[in-house]
């Protein structure tokens, strides 16, 4: 069958044979052979597997068989500009990092496979501002489709932000997670940004890591913890 693939990340696992681990549009997380070593068709591969690189190939799928064949394998979207620039390459790092903790269920899903593709063809289109907000844009909207939102509409001047129940309130919670109220209205604001608007959002730096930081506090309540994401440090050092 004929399968299209968002590359998450390539594990090494003999001299011959790496594994990528991907999100596919028909059977949602998947494990595929690839080729290794210095061939010709191997680089072509591993270029193409790049994190969050768009491809399609043909497979078998057969009842308890964990890791799939791979075939004629074709590029999805050019993607030239995340493959030259750095900056793109480490957002792409950091969002397929994050993809393989919350990704988790194999069980498809055509409204995520499409906002992830077009988020791909968007980061490799991005400059300036639009690439540094790109990350936490991404992850907000990314929260609706995986049913996590916070209720914007309970929102108001003064109000503290409830992160376990993902509300905004009047009185303190009895919990320790939640955000004071001027955290909690920026947070508010945050929640508005679109891949349209994100360049409007004049952060420092500060405030970009800081909103990181909620952000994935967040995901790490609602969804798995991404502390160890490897690809955080870095990003942080460059936006």
């Amino acid at each position: 069958m004929k399968i299209s693939l968002i590359a998450l990340k390539t594990t090494r696992y003999s001299d011959t044979q790496n594994i990528l681990t991907a999100y596919s549009r028909e059977l949602g997380r998947v494990s595929m052979s690839v080729p290794a070593g210095k061939g010709k068709e191997a680089s072509r591969i591993r270029a193409l597997t790049m994190p969050l690189g768009l491809l399609e190939c043909e497979t078998d799928v057969k009842p308890g068989k964990e890791v799939l064949p791979m075939r004629q394998v074709r590029p999805l979207a050019a993607l030239a500009a995340m493959r030259s620039d750095p900056l793109r390459q480490m957002v792409a790092m950091f969002i397929a990092e994050v993809l393989s903790v919350v990704l988790r269920e194999s069980v498809p899903d055509e409204s995520v496979f499409r906002y992830i593709e077009s988020s791909v063809r968007c980061l490799d289109s991005a400059f300036g501002r639009m690439a540094a907000n790109f990350h936490i844009c991404f992850l907000i909207n990314l929260g609706r489709l995986l049913g996590i939102e916070p209720d914007v509409t309970t929102y108001a001047p003064g109000m503290v932000m409830d992160l376990r129940d993902g509300i905004w309130r009047h009185t303190l919670p009895s919990h320790p997670e939640w955000l004071p109220p001027a955290e909690a209205a920026a947070a508010a604001d945050m929640l508005r940004m679109t891949f349209s608007n994100m360049a409007m959002f004049r952060l420092s730096r500060e405030q970009r890591s800081r909103a990181l930081d909620v952000v994935l506090r967040y995901y790490g309540m609602h969804i798995a913890p991404l502390s160890h994401v490897r690809s955080l440090a870095i990003l942080r050092s460059m936006f």
